[in-house]
């Protein structure tokens, strides 16, 4: 998948396409549904599949008090994206100048012009241009003008319900968000049609669970990807060589030692017994992807209690991913 950061860094001959627009945060199974529909319109008229999206987000720039916490991070996305056979990501930079464009002119400039679009495809509550005024009969106008037909699609048929899930709930950014921030993070996969990852860079903590027998590696503060409710989860651990490694993760502030800031910590179970003095994950960039929620965060009365339990989450997180296998994501 090639990738854009500008209009200008479109290449002239790209020829022509067919475009989507989109945030695509979490890049979850019902954008997935517009990006198949997108992908099979292209491949059917000889043409790239190109996905339209913006960074940053744009709620940052018009509510920054109150904009959505993003479910994955530029990478992770971008990676989700490619995953979905696209031919092309441009991904423009969202500031107010742009938002300051009304319909036809960012129809025009971006789809029109640049792109050389011969298909929009949109789900039906596309919103776009200044204010948000044009909708899916506005693009549908612009392109009997401009020369570009307009697919839309309907909605992702809903899911089969899961325990709590409101019957029929169309699959959102916003339901995985409320589902991580509850620990729920079985939906979040079943929405995501994949497990949720965090991406950072493996830095020093306290040493805490080296000297409790149970080393973990710390992500630093500004990783990417929403993170789930405090808890104790099992999970994968994925270095920088794409290895999968079982591992039991806790994020919190570790109460039983009166913690204060907030972190996800990724204890890797079951390591050869070569590689564990040698497992150095310090200064990689891994990814740790979050399968079940274990337990909530209990501060315990010393560190006698606390290593028993960890024993338990250990075994637990053991038999949890047995039924998983390393290609779940």
């Amino acid at each position: 998948m090639y990738y854009w950061n500008d209009l200008a860094e479109v290449p002239s001959d790209l020829g022509p396409t067919v475009v989507t627009i989109g945030n695509f945060d979490g890049v979850h199974l019902g954008h997935q549904h517009v990006l198949s529909k997108l992908v099979k319109t292209a491949r059917d008229r000889g043409a790239s599949a190109v996905a339209l999206s913006f960074d940053p987000h744009p709620a940052a720039v018009h509510r920054p008090e109150s904009a959505p916490v993003l479910i994955m991070g530029p990478a992770d996305r971008t990676e989700a994206l490619a995953e979905t056979g696209l031919d092309g990501l441009l991904m423009v930079h969202y500031d107010l100048d742009l938002a300051s464009l009304s319909a036809e002119e960012f129809v025009r400039t971006f789809l029109a012009e640049g792109l050389h679009a011969v298909a929009v495809v949109l789900g039906h509550d596309a919103r776009f241009g200044r204010g948000n005024t044009g909708d899916l009969d506005t693009m549908r106008e612009l392109g009997a003008e401009m020369g570009f037909d307009v697919i839309a699609v309907d909605d992702l048929d809903a899911l089969p319900d899961g325990p709590g899930d409101t019957p029929g709930r169309r699959c959102s950014s916003t339901w995985i968000r409320e589902a991580l921030a509850s620990g729920d993070v079985r939906t979040a996969a079943r929405l995501l049609g994949r497990t949720h990852r965090m991406r950072g860079t493996v830095v020093h903590g306290a040493a805490r669970g080296r000297e409790l027998g149970f080393p973990t590696a710390n992500l630093a503060p500004e990783s990417t990807g929403l993170i789930p409710a405090d808890g104790i989860y099992a999970g994968w651990l994925v270095d920088s060589a794409g290895t999968r490694w079982p591992a039991a993760i806790s994020v919190g502030s570790n109460p039983t030692f009166d913690g204060v800031s907030r972190q996800v910590e990724a204890h890797v179970i079951d390591r050869p017994k070569e590689a564990v003095e040698d497992f150095d994950l310090y200064g990689q960039v891994v990814g740790v992807e979050f399968v079940d929620r274990l337990r909530g965060m209990v501060a315990y009365t010393g560190p006698e209690a606390l290593i028993e339990q960890m024993r338990l989450d250990v075994a637990r997180t053991r038999e949890v991913l047995s039924t998983e296998g390393t290609a779940d994501r």
